[in-house]
């Protein structure tokens, strides 16, 4: 049974990978779990070393937990010194995430990566929700995450797999600016915007009053942005989203993604990733699939249904 999927010249050996920011850098969680795994997508990496947001920086909710970390990071001189060595003897494939507050520092961070062997391809986060500078101002514009890409692409000819954030009206317009551009993939979704307050302090339980809402609560929110942008997109989509289980994951597969990020339970189980493989690869068996391919977009739709929000025209120069 196939269970690999080729982005390009990226070659995961299985769907589940482990999202930015989840897993460490990728090297800390393989000390005590197998990283048998199609991927890691290490911490953000920015051009100089970031020590995020003040504490308070993570809040429990109801199924998920909030956190405005803020892109804390080492920066890319001391990634590819200190981190790159150790990443390169995994045996899994290693995806690059970069964070930036303009689009030449994007460039900056990924033409110091080029020469380094063993990154297998590039996240490039326009999403996050918790930096004052950059974050959001890209991805919440659909003409600013075009121009991201176009001026990413001529200077790689590894893949491009671009993380949308869910906090906007179509997020099919900007996978489809993504595919125009040139990107080889698109990841989604990042976290939503959410809040919480201590009724007691009457003080917001983060230091920067709302961060970003992940875990089990966004898988909804997450399976239907997956739908709607794999209806308009010929390149893959990789789901991510409150993936908790295999169920979950096959519930992505259907939907349109031909892959999966797992994120928060990594901080519960890091052995999660393995565990959805291993699952996914048992229901394939049982029901008779040759390929995992088999499941991406099968969902059996009503009569009549198709996805909501969905823009078919080209997405260029729209905000």
């Amino acid at each position: 049974m196939k269970t690999s999927l080729d982005i390009g010249s990226l070659h995961l050996k299985n769907r589940v990978l482990v999202a930015s920011g989840t897993f460490g850098y990728g090297t800390e969680a393989a000390t005590f779990t197998d990283v048998t795994l199609g991927g890691i997508v290490t911490k953000s990496v920015s051009l100089e070393p970031r020590a995020g947001n003040p504490p308070s920086r993570i809040a429990e909710t109801a199924s998920g937990m909030l956190n405005s970390i803020g892109l804390a990071n080492v920066g890319v001189e001391a990634f590819l010194r200190e981190k790159m060595p150790p990443l390169r003897e995994l045996d899994t494939a290693i995806i690059a995430n970069i964070a930036a507050s303009s689009v030449n520092e994007y460039l900056e961070v990924m033409k110091r990566m080029e020469d380094e062997p063993g990154i297998d391809a590039y996240e490039i986060n326009v999403s996050c929700p918790n930096v004052k500078d950059g974050g959001l101002q890209f991805g919440t514009s659909c003409s600013a995450t075009a121009e991201v890409v176009r001026a990413l692409r001529p200077h790689t000819r590894r893949p491009l797999i671009i993380k949308l954030t869910p906090n906007v009206t179509r997020i099919s317009e900007f996978a489809l600016a993504c595919q125009e551009e040139g990107a080889d993939a698109v990841s989604m979704i990042n976290t939503l915007v959410g809040m919480s307050i201590n009724i007691y302090t009457r003080k917001p339980k983060l230091s920067t009053v709302t961060g970003g809402l992940s875990g089990p609560a966004i898988k909804p929110v997450a399976l239907a942005k997956v739908f709607e942008a794999s209806q308009v997109v010929s390149i893959p989509v990789i789901g991510i989203g409150g993936i908790a289980s295999w169920e979950d994951a096959v519930e992505f597969l259907l939907a349109g993604a031909s892959a999966v990020q797992v994120g928060t339970m990594n901080f519960i189980d890091p052995d999660t990733g393995v565990k959805i493989t291993r699952g996914m690869e048992e229901y394939a068996r049982k029901t008779g699939l040759d390929s995992l391919d088999e499941l991406v977009g099968a969902m059996v739709l009503p009569e009549g249904a198709s996805a909501p929000g969905i823009m078919k025209s080209s997405s260029k120069g729209h905000d």
